[in-house]
Order: C-alpha cells, then structure tokens, then sequence
C-alpha cells in the first residue's frame, strides 16, 4: 500500500511538473516585441481590442491573434500618368505623397490594403484637380495644386486612419509642340518688354536734350563752349584730322581792325 501511494505521489508530481512545462512554453510563445515604429492590433476570438499594443514587449495568449502595424511615415511615389487641364492641353505628370498611419485598428478593418487603397485614391484625385485647372495656373500656382490635391485624399482616407501629410508634383512634362508655342510666347514677351525699354529711353533722353537745349539758347556763348568741348573729346583719339572752321565774330573783330587802321591813314 505505501508502495502504491509512492507512486501516486510520484505520477502527480510528474503531471504538475507536465502542466507547468507546458504553460511556462505557452507563456514564452506568447511574448511577443513590437518596435518603437510598430504597434500591434490585438484580435481575440475574432474582435478587435480597444487599444493597439506596443512598442516594447506583450503578451499574445493563443485564443489571440495581433497584427502589426508600421507607423512610420510612407513615401509613396504617384506613377507618372496622362492628364487634362481644363483648356484642353494634354499633360504628363507624376507626383509622390507622404502619409503615416494615425489609427492602427482603422487601417485594419476599414480598408483591406490601405497602401494600394491610397495609392489608387491619390491617382484619380490627382488627374481630378489637374482637370480642373488651367495651364498656366498649374504652371505658376502649383502649390495651390498640391494643397488642394492634398485635401481631397486627405479627406477621403481619414476614414481609414491614414494621415496625408505632404503631396508634391515632381515633374510635368508638355507636348513638344506646346513647349514651341511657350518658347515663342516668351520670347515675343522678351522683345517687347525689350522695346518698351529702349522707347523709354528714347523718351527721356529726347527730354533731357530739350532741357539742354532751353539752358544753351539762354546764352549764345554756351553753344561755342559746348562746341568747343566737342572738338576736345575728339582730339583725344588722334586718329582723325579736325578742320577747325574761323569763327564769324573772331572774322567780324578782324575787320573792324582793318576799318580802323585805314581810317588813320586818311
């Protein structure tokens, strides 16, 4: 009889020693390490927790199931794609958009791949507000593009839990035959901001000789002296010969000399 109770005793201990191998593995298994960029959405018996778990370490017990989730923020490139303004001009342009996921459990059970979801949402957003705009405004006003691109999807994927920080238009590429008619609007713009230059020019030297003019004709010395002044800008060069022409009063003083001395002689 002791022999039996022994071995009672013996297959008790074994089976509690059993027991508590097996929970101390289940127990270890069900640690489980989310990073500081992940946060894991618990599902048990097929609902969802309240709150995500994580970053750090959790436990998973096995009538659970988490999900991990990265929520850093994703830089998404939007392929490049044909679109058209508003006045009829055919535009090829890509894009790229950042956005984060801000509600872990929302991009789980709102969306089934929330990355192909906003991507395809950006898409047709995209060739949506370029539709609407004209070329010239897309051209000149692209930030106001981008906001209002970044609204739209915005709007549409908070729903899903997805933040749209950022949306950028990377390149635009035009028809060649448009890029012609730019070129050729630029430079006729070029020739006649040139034009009204030079006629302003034109405008206020003629009004800077008038003045001149007005301040000379106060006094007939100032026009031999300005004549003179000529004559001395060109000599400078030495490359020219200069007929230097007799003035009339210098002529007028000589004659007055000859009347005089032939009026002593009588």
């Amino acid at each position: 009889m002791e022999g039996d109770g022994v071995i009672v005793d013996q297959l008790t201990g074994a089976v509690f020693f059993f027991i508590v191998v097996v929970l101390a593995l289940m127990i270890l298994r069900s640690i489980k390490i989310a990073q500081e960029y992940e946060r894991a959405v618990i599902f048990s018996l097929g609902r969802v927790t309240r709150r995500p778990r994580g970053p750090g370490m959790f436990i998973v017990w096995p009538w659970e199931r988490a999900q991990k989730v990265d929520i850093r923020t994703v830089t998404m490139p939007i392929q490049a794609q044909d679109c058209i303004t508003s006045d009829n001009v055919t535009v090829r342009i890509d894009a790229v958009a950042y956005f984060r996921v801000v509600d872990p459990v929302q991009s789980l059970i709102a969306v089934r791949d929330f990355l192909n979801a906003t991507l395809q949402i950006s898409q047709t957003t995209l060739r949506s507000v370029i539709g609407q705009v004209e070329l010239d405004q897309l051209l000149g006003h692209r930030d106001q593009v981008n906001s209002r691109v970044q609204e739209i999807i915005d709007l549409q994927t908070e729903q899903w839990g997805i933040k749209i920080l950022v949306v950028e238009v990377k390149d635009l590429n035009l028809p060649e035959s448009m890029q012609r008619a730019m070129a050729k609007q630029a430079e006729a713009e070029r020739e006649k901001r040139a034009k009204i230059i030079h006629a302003e020019g034109e405008k206020q030297a003629a009004q800077q000789l008038h003045e001149a003019a007005v301040v000379i004709s106060q006094d007939p010395a100032a026009l031999q002296l300005r004549y003179l002044q000529t004559l001395t800008e060109i000599a400078v060069e030495k490359n020219s010969t200069i007929v230097f022409p007799m003035p009339i009063d210098m002529m007028d003083a000589f004659e007055n000399l000859i009347r005089h001395s032939r009026a002593d002689k009588q």
